[in-house]
């Protein structure tokens, strides 16, 4: 398995064996049922819901696969040399200490911003009787090409999107509360759920130096 679902704790810090003191975020990360076995995928849920919360489809899909409902539904990639059966659970133990994961969530919500806190923007003259000092200024130009380009810096709303965290370090696994320890922050906010995956670009350069190091040998 490559990815489980989980919900953001909170951060706090732990010393680690060198004694230096880590700052941490805790993702409390399954158990999660396979709900769905697909070719390259496999769909898991996270998170209890009583079944009167949910719509009917939603809630006789579960009733139909006789698992508990669950609140959070992703899909997370396979690996293609294991079997996986519908209402196996997922857990923590995926993962050991030491490894690497990108962890999605969704960022947290600032709602309407100004162009100089949302685009970092260095904003106009704050003397000589300027009074443009965190206004949007000029936008376009009058004759060529006498339009706005798409996608041009502009106030409005900041956050609440998709974001990836990539090559976090799971410092600690407690398996019997299905908590991870993850080095640094992670996206989103307390109690907001996160897709935690192992790290892509940091087992593409693993397998990369072992290549490197295979080749020297031979020579």
């Amino acid at each position: 398995m490559t990815g489980i679902l989980g919900k953001k704790i909170g951060m706090t810090q732990i010393f680690a064996e060198d004694g230096a003191l880590v700052n941490v975020t805790a993702v409390e990360a399954g158990p999660c049922p396979v709900l769905a076995v697909k070719e390259k995928n496999i769909q898991l849920g996270f998170d209890l819901i009583k079944e009167k919360r949910l719509k009917r489809p939603i809630a006789g899909y579960f009733k139909k696969l006789n698992i508990e409902a669950r609140k959070f539904i992703r899909e997370v990639p396979k690996e293609q040399s294991k079997e996986y059966k519908v209402g196996e659970e997922i857990k923590v133990d995926i993962f050991t200490q030491g490894d690497f994961v990108d962890v999605s969530g969704v960022s947290i919500g600032k709602g309407f911003q100004g162009g100089m806190k949302r685009w970092h923007w260095q904003g106009g003259p704050m003397t000589h009787g300027s009074t443009s000092h965190r206004r949007v200024g000029s936008i376009g130009s009058s004759t060529t090409p006498g339009r706005v380009f798409k996608g041009h810096h502009m106030p409005g709303h900041m956050g609440a999107l998709g974001v990836t965290t990539q090559n976090l370090k799971i410092v600690k696994i407690d398996k019997e509360n299905n908590i991870l320890l993850i080095k640094g922050a992670v996206p989103g906010f307390k109690n907001g759920y996160v897709i935690i995956r192992k790290a892509k670009k940091k087992v593409a350069k693993v397998i990369k130096a072992a290549a490197a190091a295979a080749k020297d040998a031979k020579k």
